[in-house]
């Protein structure tokens, strides 16, 4: 009965009320929220109340309430109540009501003072909250008509004038109700959204984007400049938002209407490819290039992964048979009065210059010298390593060139393009033999499928060495798509350099990456990322691998192999091993993976994020063992790889010699230790162990028994504390590691002892001394200094030459497990993987994965 006569009681007074002022406002507002709770209660809970209020016009009475007023308060609470119906309205009966009498299009186009920032707000939720209740049939209520087509749409319209809004939750709800709209499926909406009256929306969308990748460009370069906190979190934040506009592209191709897609790809290559991405595939600079070939990469890269269209993938394809040369009018042409706040002008603002001009689109003229084909190459060939700025150099050569580049950013962009291009789905297989990066296993698939159904050579070919795809299967897809470039995109051209054979385009990229191993100022990393791509073509054939290629692996190999026996007497030798299993595994699962480790975000800044910000003296431990890490992950990569491509099994892990029979030296075995090692608080005995002073606080003294202990793999500098009330025995309070020590007498004093003390294993690979993104924290980075001073120079001598005898047995030892992998075709050749016989002293097997 309360509710019954609330309900009236409110209609009544609002229908009196003749004028909205400072007076009767908080009435009118408290009659508004009111009316929605009833109404949304009505819906759910009793009909009759949902049909009073339809009894009563309450929508009519909203607008007039609206017409009537003078307060922007008024609007804001009109416009909250209008999302709060909407949003809790279940019935179809009353989503109906809402939706019809063109009252909820009055509302859409009413010109309301946007200048208020909360009420645009209010405005945008209001029409989201419509969109959220469109069907097949509630579409038809907000729709006008004429012989059965669309002639206005005024949610969709007035929404997408805010599409280019700078505050990102309003570009980011229009973008919703947008996808609302396009998954209807309605057909005479998606006819009129793709109209050439409303096709500007999605060359506007891209020009938008291409503005977005322009200023990438710029932080990715001060982020180089300036490393930091404040430009990474900058740059990351822009790359985010790269990404959110192309899975928007995404999502509404998913919406399953044909002629977005047509009309996203057509803007893509048009507004961005062509005239931006392409022409910045150069390395020297070019006056007046908006945006660098690194951040050119990348984005090539995420549009492929993300915006997934055949014709897209494949026409971007095609064009990397052409030179940048075909590009440069495109590249040329500018937006004509574009500014950063772009987007259509809502009725209610006054008309300015936000909305994009069309791109003026020149003719794209290529002529490329004929490329012939060859039936038969040797096994020696390699790519010219020509200047990949060159404007006659086809694209896809210059990707290749990149990788003979200084750059290690750019190396690694160009790795990711290939890796991509490899893995794209909606890439023809003719298009990636053409390319020369058709995976081994597609090849062999596909040419069986011919020898089965008894098409062309395909079984001569599927066992011959020299096996490759037919012609006449490449032309019919990159020929057309050639075509394609020339008729629909008036790129002209004549006899391209896809008219090579196949096998030509793969011997350069053989070639290419095998060159790349060869080269020693290029990151593990993005060898890595190298090893994955070269993974993926291999074995294609013995006659076009094992003889030219293998060749150049083993004399990577041996250079790497050289430089890492080095590391056995080095700092970190006690670590070699233990980093060596483990990387061994890493590089095993990454280039078996089935896609690359790295997203396209790191070709922007591969290392920024992992470097610390703190100055590191140069001869410091840290940046030794950085250097020992980086040389380990190249040595587990080239010996991966030449096992791959001799066709053996790869091993879980590698060929080390578990620790000798006899794992205790002579002097661990007199002091008592057992397997742990030294530890605080343990006692030894002090046999050999030399008195000495040392102050770890100034003016503060103490006395030690100094000793140099090794067993296997490991040793430690100890100082222990001489137990009175038990002869010879002491408790250690100090333990440090052996290797890298340095030890040095000093100039001055021949009593003192100089030690460098070094971190216990290498702060970057223990996650509780890196902070974020990996960054080491300042202490992990600084070496410890002790000054021993012994009695006399002789017990100076003997410490000294204690460390140097120890330190020699550990390095030994070492060098003893690792002797297996040096050698390395006696290794693979072994009729037993299992059993290595390094020496003929002493056998080994493989170890334990947690051997040390």
């Amino acid at each position: 009965m309360l509710f019954n006569q609330g309900k009236r009681y409110l209609t009544e007074q609002l229908a009196k009320v003749q004028i909205v002022n400072e007076v009767n406002k908080d009435f009118v507002i408290e009659a508004l929220r009111s009316i929605a709770e009833l109404v949304t209660y009505g819906d759910q809970h009793d009909p009759t109340f949902f049909e009073f209020f339809m009894e009563k016009q309450v929508m009519g009475e909203f607008v007039r309430i609206l017409k009537i007023s003078r307060t922007v308060i008024i609007s804001l609470q009109l416009l909250q109540t209008m999302s709060i119906m909407i949003q809790n309205l279940k019935s179809e009966h009353a989503i109906y009501y809402m939706f019809s009498n063109e009252h909820m299009n009055y509302l859409i186009t009413y010109s309301f003072d946007f200048r208020n920032e909360e009420l645009l707000s209010y405005y945008i939720s209001f029409l989201r909250a419509i969109s959220g209740k469109l069907n097949k049939n509630t579409i038809s209520l907000l729709v006008n008509t004429r012989n059965d087509e669309v002639v206005s749409f005024p949610l969709y319209v007035e929404a997408i004038r805010f599409a280019f809004h700078e505050e990102n939750m309003i570009r980011t709800a229009v973008r919703a109700l947008t996808l609302n709209v396009y998954h209807v499926g309605d057909d005479s909406v998606n006819r009129y959204v793709t109209s050439a009256s409303n096709a500007d929306y999605f060359s506007s969308l891209v020009t938008f984007f291409r503005q977005q990748c322009i200023t990438l460009n710029g932080l990715v370069s001060d982020a180089v400049k300036n490393p930091g906190p404040d430009s990474t979190s900058t740059f990351l934040a822009a790359v985010d938002e790269i990404e959110d506009n192309l899975y928007y592209f995404s999502d509404m191709i998913s919406a399953g209407i044909p002629d977005v897609g047509r009309l996203i790809t057509d803007n893509i290559l048009q507004l961005l490819i062509f005239p931006l991405l392409l022409p910045s595939l150069r390395i020297e600079a070019v006056n007046g290039t908006q945006i660098g070939a690194v951040t050119s990469l990348y984005l090539i890269c995420c549009i492929l992964r993300i915006v997934k269209i055949k014709d897209l993938a494949n026409t971007i394809a095609a064009a990397l048979f052409f030179p940048v040369e075909a590009f440069k009018h495109n590249s040329e042409t500018k937006l004509n009065g574009y500014m950063t706040g772009l987007g259509f002008v809502h009725e209610s603002q006054p008309p300015g210059n936000d909305n994009l001009n069309e791109v003026e689109m020149g003719e794209l003229r290529v002529n490329v010298a004929n490329v012939s084909s060859s039936s038969h190459i040797h096994s020696d060939v390699l790519i010219n390593q020509v200047d990949c700025g060159g404007s006659q150099l086809p694209l896809r050569e210059a990707l290749l060139s990149f990788l003979s580049s200084e750059d290690d950013v750019l190396v690694l962009g160009s790795l990711g393009l290939l890796s991509t291009l490899l893995q794209t789905k909606e890439l023809d297989e003719s298009m990636l033999d053409a390319l020369g990066i058709l995976p081994r296993r597609k090849q062999q698939k596909k040419l069986l499928l011919q020898a089965l159904v008894g098409e062309g050579t395909g079984e001569e070919q599927l066992f011959s060495p020299d096996c490759s795809s037919t012609r006449d299967g490449i032309c019919s897809e990159l020929d057309g798509y050639l075509q394609k470039l020339k008729d629909q995109y008036r790129v002209s051209h004549s006899s391209p350099e896809a008219g090579a054979s196949p096998r030509v385009h793969r011997f350069q990229v053989l070639d290419s990456l095998v060159n790349l191993f060869s080269r020693s100022n290029i990151s593990a990393e993005t060898l890595w990322e190298g090893g994955w791509l070269l993974r993926q073509l291999l074995p294609y054939s013995e006659a076009e691998f094992n003889s030219h290629h293998l060749k150049l692996l083993k004399g990577s190999i041996k250079n790497c192999s050289s430089a890492l026996q080095h590391e056995i007497r080095g700092v970190w030798a006690d670590l070699l091993i233990t980093v060596l299993y483990d990387e061994w595994k890493m590089c095993k699962r990454a280039i078996e993976a089935s896609s690359p480790r790295k997203e396209p975000k790191c070709i922007l800044l591969p290392s920024q994020m992992s470097k610390s910000d703190d100055v590191i003296p140069a001869e410091s431990s840290f940046n030794a063992g950085e250097r020992m890490c980086e040389l380990v992950k190249v040595f587990v990569l080239l010996h991966e790889l030449q096992i791959f491509a001799l066709g053996r099994a790869l091993p879980d892990e590698p060929r080390i010699c578990p620790p000798a029979n006899f794992p205790e030296s002579f002097r661990a075995k007199t002091a008592g230790l057992d397997a742990s090692g030294p530890k605080p608080g343990n006692e030894l005995r002090l046999a050999d162990a030399l008195p000495c002073r040392i102050a770890f606080e100034r003016g503060k003294e103490r006395h030690f028994c100094f000793l140099a202990i090794s067993m296997g793999a490991s040793g430690w500098l100890v100082l222990a504390e001489e137990l009175p009330l038990k002869q010879h025995f002491g408790v250690v309070r100090v333990a440090a590691p052996l290797a890298g020590s340095n030890p040095r007498i000093d100039d001055k004093h021949s009593r003192w002892l100089h030690l460098r003390i070094r971190p216990s294993t290498l702060p970057f690979l223990d996650p509780v001394k890196s902070g974020a993104y990996g960054k080491v924290k300042k202490k992990a980075l600084v070496d410890g200094r002790w000054t021993l001073a012994f009695r006399d120079e002789e017990s100076c001598k003997l410490a000294l030459s204690m460390i140097l005898e120890e330190t020699k047995l550990q390095s030994d030892e070492v060098e003893r497990r690792l002797k297996p992998l040096f050698d390395l075709e006696n290794a693979i050749e072994s009729s037993e993987p299992s059993v290595c016989v390094p020496e003929a002293s002493s056998s080994c097997i493989l170890p334990p994965s947690n051997s040390s």
